[in-house]
């Protein structure tokens, strides 16, 4: 927005009325018009004193820019139009500058735009707020944690796709600069039975949909899940894909948001695979089947879904399947074994599918809120954002609706509460007279609800508790009794006759008058989803997992923690989570924003009036206008509200010298607005009626319009001044230009001529003395010139002389020369013809030699000390020295390689060499071993917090850190072993705990055995009568067989001075405790591909089958 467009309050440019407690006149209808109004013209917020009506525009609007976040901050609530961002930045600055602690109330009802709310409210914060790099780590692991809620909260419904259907509650902790610190979640009653069935057109979770089309077909098959909707029960098929949803992009996102809010990798793994486990017990049928005592009895009908469940969670299969069949009842010291038919057996499952994914969700919270928590200990300052479902009316309304309603009735009443405290309080700060406000105080519909003795709660809790047949009926029957003769109550079976005749509601139902309307409420179900059962077998089983999450997610299932308490109810439970959170909020200076749905249509442009209506009804907003209305509609600081009205009286026009207070009350006697109309508080000027305010304004606005025609007036005289001016000095300057112009060009036309006239003198005193000079010069060049050729005709005579002499001595000594040569050639002629044939073959030999020593410079092989070529012998003559010239050709690259290592490196190569020496040719496995280096350390010990243990226990340096299979003599059978090598002793532990499970010293190690096959099996044989022998040798496999036993021979013979024996054979013996087993290797084909199987054939013989 330009600087000129700002506006400076929120009654500028205003459409409608931004503030509903100017509503003139204030009825329903007016009120819908209004939000209509300013809904058609893009204004989706709305005031009412300092709460915010939100309407869900359903598009994306250009209002939450970075720009609108710079245009918000520091500024006054009242002093731009309405905006989220406003009330964010009053809360913040609040909480930043006057130590408050304050708390975002976020309601209304499904498809309202609360979640999308408080993102806007965390990142309006997340903006304004400091910056650095642990300041940022915090602001982003608090926005990432959304996503990750949401996958697993929030569904599709009818009403909205992205619903939550869970209470959230986040404290955001601020340092005294107000830079966020951390933060904490709190989750109110997650919709679990959404978990097992949805209602028609609805989804399930978003979090099952997103892995099956975001995940990797790797990943899918390690959960052991298929891509296919249709394959699961649990999920609804008629909802599944939703339009503008990517279900496989939002997978993505999640996994990213869990790596940022700080998961572990196993963390994120086990997550996952809960949920599919979650997902596969839907698919579990059981079939009824009749016992030899006449009771029914459920069997599983296809065990494979079972079984698959049993790996994802490591659970025995039996167990699993008898805790579906069989319920233990436990009484003091007896114990009672029941078979549960075809409806129980399915009742357990859905209540264990529940359960899992209830727990799952807190367990996630809760570790969110580890990775967030605020890491100092210094005094912290709380914002509270609290986004809970809006009032809920159905057709069908059952517990759930019944539990959110009173959650709604409870958050109702803390608003009339602290909003009449509110007010109170800035009556009294101002010194203004407080006088009583009538309203409907909602307090008698939640002391019907949580009465601890006459409740509806309690009476559900005595229901659940007492012995004997128990059903919802006789919990209706109960509510008859108790409650019959309250007001808020309405049942067909009650004692009141006035309900007796009233065919709209059913026998079965009852009937509560909230404060937003009457709600019908279905009595089937309150008993069971009251008592939220488990039954113990179930819990048992999950307790006795492998799986770290499931077995941390039920500890009540521990038999050394049996507790024959019964556990607290659903209804209890969030009855004391409702409390706590009421506690928390009164504590905070609230800020509120109501939420409102346009259509049910999820559509942009379209208000339906009634929706609106009953909207409006149910959260109690007329009524928050009279509350507010009661004493003063308007109430503005002296400052700017002399500022906005100082120009309707002459005093106070265009400055007031003065406070401003006594300028306000000059400006209010000047226009004679009566005394009733208004008060002045301390810092404020409080105004009762609205028409006095659009009083006010049309006053100024016409005012403005007289001041814009005087300025208007003043302003083209002035114009018309300043262009005589301009034309009068314009008219000086250009007669001045044109004199010195004229003067200009007479001077030049007498400068020219004087020119002239010296150029032509200059000429021809030029030309003189030049004629003057080529004469001089000529004579001279005719001196030279003769004086030339007679120096030359001279030298030319000379030289022919000289020439002559020359010619005759050199014919006098080539004469002499000749003459020379004849006498040696005949004197030597002899001795030449008897040496002539030895001289040409030593001259032949050397000059072969010479070429073939330049052949081989342009034919010399590569430096690689592998490289096998070598130039072809050119003569047969050199085949010794060509042989020992490449044998020392080789030598010198291999040292030229040689002295490129490192000392690592040379250690390295050192026991490859040591490896080669030992199983070359002997063992099938070593080729493969050659192109695979030595790490050593294949775990982290170091680095992973799970292995701390581990680390603490081991002083020496690690040699070689490997998982290995330790083979049980019993069955064969694998266990997971961390084999670990140090300079004095080798080490088993157990790779889950990290306990120390074997330590043997290498003195003790007498001998390893191993194959001569492509397989991983060795024996570590011990001497005997060592302490370390007790219980006998070991045998073990691993996937680097030869580097654990080259490591183990070279750190034996560096500690003992004494090589360990290294046997190879396809059978040999292995003692075990007091018996000798012998281990024989068999080639074989194996159903698992490639990897080696061991099987006990009898007690005395192991036999593995090698592929």
């Amino acid at each position: 927005m330009a600087k000129m467009e700002v506006k400076t309050s929120l009654l500028d440019d205003m459409i409608g009325v931004g503030d509903m407690v100017l509503l003139e006149p204030l009825n329903e209808d007016s009120f819908i018009n209004n939000l209509k109004k300013r809904f058609d013209h893009n204004e989706v917020y709305t005031y009412i004193g300092s709460v915010v009506i939100s309407i869900n525009p359903y598009r994306s609007l250009p209002i939450y820019t970075p720009e609108k976040v710079e245009e918000y901050r520091n500024r006054n609530f009242y002093e731009l139009s309405p905006h989220i961002f406003a009330l964010s930045d009053e809360a913040y600055r609040s909480l930043r500058d006057q130590d408050k602690d304050q708390c975002i109330l976020i309601t209304g009802e499904s498809g309202a735009g609360k979640t999308e709310a408080s993102k806007l409210v965390m990142s309006y914060v997340a903006a304004v707020c400091g910056k650095g790099a642990e300041v940022n780590q915090v602001k982003e692991q608090l926005l990432q944690s959304n996503p990750v809620l949401e996958a697993f909260g929030n569904a599709k419904t009818v009403r909205n796709d992205n619903s939550s259907r869970f209470g959230k509650y986040m404290d955001i902790e601020f340092d005294f600069k107000g830079d966020p610190l951390g933060g904490v979640i709190s989750n109110y009653l997650l919709e679990k039975s959404r978990v097992v069935k949805q209602p028609r057109g609805e989804r399930n979770f978003h979090i099952f949909y997103q892995i099956l089309s975001g995940a990797s077909e790797e990943f899918l098959c390690k959960l052991k899940l298929e891509r296919d909707f249709s394959r699961y029960n649990y999920l609804g098929l008629d909802s599944a894909r939703v339009n503008g949803v990517d279900d496989a992009s939002n997978f993505r996102t999640v996994r990213n948001a869990m790596q940022i809010v700080g998961f572990m990798d196993h963390e994120t793994q086990s997550v996952f695979e809960v949920v599919a486990a979650v997902l596969k017990l839907g698919n579990i049928e059981f079939k009824p089947e009749s016992r030899a005592n006449g009771l029914d009895e459920s069997k599983i009908k296809d065990k494979n879904e079972l079984k698959e469940i049993c790996e994802l969670t490591g659970i025995d299969q039996s167990v699993l399947e008898r805790a579906f069949s069989f319920r233990t009842v436990e009484a003091k010291q007896e114990k009672v074994s029941t078979t549960l038919n075809v409806a129980q057996a399915y009742y357990a499952r859905d209540a264990l599918a529940k359960n899992l994914y209830s727990r799952l969700f807190s367990w996630l919270v809760t570790r969110i809120n580890e990775s967030i928590k605020a890491q100092t200990k210094v005094r912290k300052k709380v914002m509270g954002v609290l986004d809970i479902y809006g009032f809920e009316i159905f057709e069908d309304n059952s517990f759930e609706q019944f539990i959110i309603n009173y959650c709604n009735e409870k958050l109702q009443q803390i608003f009339i509460e602290l909003t009449l405290k509110e007010e109170q309080e800035e009556y009294i700060r101002e010194g203004i007279e407080w006088t009583h406000i009538e309203y409907f105080n909602n307090a008698v519909i939640c002391d019907l609800i949580e009465n601890n003795q006459t409740g509806i709660l309690a009476m559900l809790d005595e229901e659940c508790l007492r012995p004997g047949t128990v059903t919802d009926d006789t919990f209706l029957e109960k509510l008859n009794q108790v409650c019959a003769t309250h007001q808020h109550f309405e049942s067909r079976l009650s004692k009141c006759s006035r309900f007796l005749n009233d065919t709209s509601l059913p026998h079965s139902c009852f009937r509560i008058q909230h404060y937003a309307g009457k709600v019908m409420y279905q009595v089937e179900g309150f008993v069971d989803k009251n008592n939220d059962l488990l039954y113990r077998d179930l819990s048992q089983a999950m307790w006795k997992a492998n799986h770290s999450l499931i077995k941390a997610l039920f500890p009540e299932g521990n038999p050394a923690k049996i507790n024959l308490k019964r556990p607290p109810t659903a209804g209890s439970q969030f009855k004391a989570s409702v409390a706590t959170l009421m506690k928390n909020l009164q504590t905070k200076n609230p800020n509120y924003i109501r939420c409102i749905k346009p259509n049910d249509k999820k559509a942009a442009h379209i208000f339906n009036e009634a929706l609106v209506c009953h909207q409006i009804r149910y959260l109690g907003l007329l009524e928050n206008v009279r509350v507010r209305r009661a004493g003063y509609a308007f109430r503005q600081p002296y400052e700017p509200c002399l500022e906005r009205y100082k120009m309707l009286c002459k005093q106070t026009w265009p400055h007031w010298r003065g406070p401003a207070r006594a300028g306000v009350e000059v400006l209010f006697n000047e226009l004679g607005i009566p005394e009733e109309e208004f008060s002045f508080g301390r810092s404020k000027i409080f105004i009762r009626n609205p028409r006095t305010l659009f009083k006010l304004e049309d006053l100024r606005k016409q005012r403005l319009e007289d001041l814009a025609t005087l300025i208007e007036k003043i302003y083209r005289g002035w114009k018309c001044r300043t262009r005589f001016l301009l034309m009068k000095k314009c008219q000086i300057v250009i007669a001045s230009w044109y004199r010195r112009y004229a003067q200009q060009k007479k001077y030049q036309k007498i400068k020219s001529s004087a020119i002239t006239v010296q150029s032509y003198i200059r000429g021809w005193k030029a030309r003189k003395l030049l004629r003057e000079l080529k004469h001089l010069k000529r004579c001279n060049e005719a001196a030279t010139v003769i004086a030339a050729y007679w120096h030359g005709t001279q030298a030319r005579r000379e030289l022919k002389r000289l020439k002559e002499e020359a010619r005759r001595k050199h014919a006098v000594a080539v004469i002499w020369a000749f003459w020379l040569g004849l006498k040696v050639r005949r004197e030597y002629r002899k001795f030449f013809r008897a040496n002539a044939g030895r001289k040409i073959y030593e001259f032949t030999l050397q000059r072969l030699m010479q070429k073939y020593f330049l052949e081989m410079k342009t034919k010399m092989p590569s430096l690689s000390p592998i490289d096998k070529n070598w130039p072809a012998r050119p003569y047969l003559f050199l085949d010794s020295t060509h042989k020992e010239l490449k044998r020392i050709f080789h030598l010198w690259r291999c040292k030229k390689y040689r002295d490129q290592f490192t000392d690592q490196q040379k250690l390295i190569y050192e026991e490859k060499l040591e490896a080669s020496e030992l199983f070359k040719d002997k063992k099938a496995l070593y080729p493969a071993s050659v192109g695979q280096p030595f790490q050593g350390a294949y775990l982290e010990i170091s680095e992973n917090p799970k292995y701390k243990k581990l680390k603490d226990a081991v002083d020496e340096k690690i040699i070689i850190a490997e998982v290995v299979n330790k083979i049980n003599r019993a069955n064969g059978k694998a266990a997971s072993r961390i084999f670990l090598l140090t300079k004095n002793n080798v080490l088993l532990a157990d790779q889950k705990s990290g306990t120390i499970k074997s330590e043997v010293p290498l003195g003790d190690v007498t001998k390893v055995s191993m194959s001569s096959q492509n397989d991983g099996f060795f024996a570590v044989h011990l001497k005997e009568g060592s302490g370390a022998a007790t219980k006998g040798d070991f045998l073990l496999s691993s996937d680097h067989l030869i580097e654990m036993a080259t490591k183990l021979y070279r750190t034996t013979l560096s500690q003992t001075k004494q090589k360990l024996n290294i046997e190879i054979s396809d059978e040999f013996l292995v003692q075990f405790k007091q018996d000798k087993v012998c281990v024989k290797f068999i080639q074989g084909s194996q159903k698992n591909g490639n990897i080696p199987t061991c099987k006990r054939k009898n007690n005395r013989l192991l036999e593995v089958a090698v592929p």
